[in-house]
């Protein structure tokens, strides 16, 4: 068995007691932004949907291999996104193994990791998630598909992903801005309504990777 599927299968062995991590990547992008999102996500999860993921989120490089111990990682930033040749090859070895990536526009990030999502899967493009995707209907229903959290262009949310023999390994959500959405309400300012669709859709988000 490959030893990396193997490393998966521990992983995903443990059942809900898991670990969750933040990607740190290179090119300037802003990967530590919002700093309270992770944490508020877990706290949310570990209460309403019976995780019990560790209440403080790792932070792992895109070629390290550690990145094989995080059945969840999620990526943010507002700009510049480089993978190196090695980042690329660790990230494709992890998404194939059973990994899932999570990729979050901040607002800037779209025209720079459109190229690098594409050095990841040059023969895969990007499909757009219907609103009946499983990801949409448990535990929160969202019959329209991805909720839209903040603002940016007046262009609709979308979540779009890399499917590997009809598996989403990829989520990119655009147009959406998740990350604000988890981050402490008085960050941004966010009703309290739209801070709960956001957690919500995060918590869809792990429930489907802990269960597919």
């Amino acid at each position: 068995m490959n030893r990396y599927l193997l490393l998966l299968l521990l992983c995903y062995g443990l059942s809900f007691g898991q670990e969750i991590a933040l990607l740190k990547y290179s090119g300037g992008g802003d990967w530590y932004a919002n700093p309270t999102s992770l944490p508020n996500l877990i706290k949310f999860c570990n209460q309403n949907i019976g995780t019990t993921i560790k209440s403080k989120p790792a932070t792992v490089t895109p070629s390290s291999p550690d990145l094989f111990s995080y059945p969840f990682v999620h990526m943010t930033g507002h700009g510049n996104v480089v993978f190196s040749p090695a980042d690329q090859e660790n990230l494709r070895n992890y998404l194939l193994a059973g990994g899932f990536l999570h990729i979050d526009d901040n607002y800037g990030m779209d025209e720079y990791i459109r190229k690098e999502i594409k050095k990841l899967f040059p023969t895969l493009s990007l499909q757009e998630i219907t609103a009946a995707h499983p990801i949409f209907q448990k535990p929160f229903l969202f019959p329209s598909g991805i909720p839209k959290i903040h603002e940016h262009d007046n262009k609709r949310p979308q979540a779009l992903g890399i499917f590997v023999d009809d598996r989403l390994v990829l989520l990119y959500t655009v147009e959406v801005d998740l990350g604000d959405g988890w981050e402490d309400q008085d960050v941004h300012n966010d009703p309290a309504e739209v801070h709960a669709k956001a957690l919500k859709m995060g918590a869809n988000m792990l429930n489907y990777i802990f269960t597919h």
